[in-house]
């Protein structure tokens, strides 16, 4: 017999060039995986943070000071009372969270509460974390009394708004995402 015509250096270099190529492919399917994996994330990771961030900036600031005052005796607030009923109070309700039919869900819970509605709509943005119910001057007390009523945490006067642009309300609820 001759000598083999295929010798067995030649059997196993196509082995690691074959495992070369598959290895070079999968790598090359992970990155792709990875950047894929990416695009589909940053938009839900990106609303995450910028709903996490727009919560951090409203909420209240701690500070040592008002951390000191907490444990000095410290008298309560007093609000006035309202002076107006909740029949009396006209509220004006404005969707700033972007779902539909949000303003109309939240004029029929407040109408269900005694409140009547001056009106309802879209807020100039559709992107507030929070929702907010602020006051025309002189109606403090409603407007505390409207955040009890709805477990709103963010009370204030009137921002961005004029008192004309309020259909004659007192009160306005601009409803956030949360």
């Amino acid at each position: 017999m001759d000598a083999p015509l295929v010798s067995p250096d030649a059997i196993i270099r196509p082995w690691r060039t074959a495992t070369l190529v598959a290895s070079l492919v999968a790598a090359i399917e992970l990155v792709l995986l990875v950047v894929a994996g990416l695009f589909l994330l940053a938009k839900p990771l990106a609303h995450a943070v910028r709903h996490h961030a727009e919560a951090a900036a409203l909420a209240p600031a701690a500070t040592k000071a008002a951390a000191a005052v907490v444990h000095r005796r410290v008298r309560p607030v007093r609000v006035a009372k309202p002076r107006l009923s909740r029949g009396r109070t006209d509220v004006l309700v404005l969707n700033g969270n972007g779902r539909a039919g949000a303003a109309s869900t939240a004029a029929a819970r407040l109408q269900g509460i005694g409140y009547r509605v001056a009106g309802k709509g879209n807020a100039s943005r559709q992107n507030y974390a929070n929702t907010v119910v602020m006051y025309r001057p002189g109606y403090t007390a409603e407007g505390e009394r409207l955040a009890r009523d709805l477990h709103v945490k963010v009370v204030g006067p009137l921002d961005g708004l004029r008192a004309a642009q309020l259909h004659g309300a007192q009160l306005v609820v601009l409803l956030g995402a949360s």
